[in-house]
């Protein structure tokens, strides 16, 4: 009885072990994939988007297709250095789309600080929930199937709205998706210190999404009700 409640206590020393090296390894390369996003942004709006603004369908596709590539070669790599160069390309590529809305931003007379607010919110966002998963380790994987229900409708509304292009439905969806991927961060965190996920570099896709998605839609809807044009 003795020997057998020693070997528990290894192993969930070992569990609790493992758990903490990939969520530190997690934020880590977390951290590490805002340089290539930075120089993708920087890029991006120096870019000629005018295809994608007269081709909105197409650009939106397009830019889906090269998306799920990557997807799926970091699913198929998760576990080498290449999982890692490819998550990286990913997230300079990501930077890169960035361009556009980077560039309607900061064409207004506020638009530096717009960028700088929604980074800060998407920060505190980021800070607030991690905080929560990680220190009351409670499982939120309740959350999942609302979440991948909510996604789904998302993403058949935005779609819809390429076509009918309504400002006000454009807002609602943002503010609606910026819930969301605050709903996903929550989650995904979660798996990480709850030994759902062991992976840190899928670890590392899915939470990178959930904050570029939440600074996306956030610097909309600051640019929709703060926006000072010239």
């Amino acid at each position: 009885m003795r020997f057998d409640n020693v070997v528990r206590m290894d192993t969930t020393t070992v569990s609790v072990e493992q758990t903490h090296k990939v969520l530190r390894n997690t934020y880590m390369m977390l951290g590490l994939t805002m340089i290539p996003t930075v120089i993708g942004a920087f890029f991006g709006m120096s870019m000629n988007f005018s295809f994608m603004a007269q081709h909105p369908i197409m650009g939106a596709l397009g830019m889906l297709a090269v998306m799920f590539g990557l997807f799926f070669g970091i699913s198929a790599t998760r576990n080498s250095g290449l999982g890692v160069v490819l998550l990286l390309v990913l997230t300079g590529f990501m930077g890169l789309m960035l361009g556009p809305i980077l560039q309607v931003a900061l064409g207004f007379r506020n638009g530096a600080e717009l960028v700088g607010l929604a980074a800060g919110g998407t920060g505190a966002i980021f800070l607030t929930l991690a905080g929560i998963a990680t220190t009351t380790k409670k499982d939120f994987s309740f959350l999942g199937k609302f979440l991948l229900v909510g996604i789904v409708l998302l993403i058949l509304a935005s779609l819809a709205n390429l076509f009918f292009q309504i400002p006000a439905l454009t807002l609602t969806l943002s503010a609606v998706a910026i819930l969301l991927f605050s709903g996903f961060l929550l989650y995904d965190v979660s798996r990480v210190v709850n030994g759902g996920e062991t992976n840190y570099v899928m670890a590392t896709l899915a939470i990178y999404l959930d904050i570029y998605n939440i600074f996306v839609n956030l610097l909309q809807l600051l640019m929709a009700f703060m926006g000072e044009r010239d």
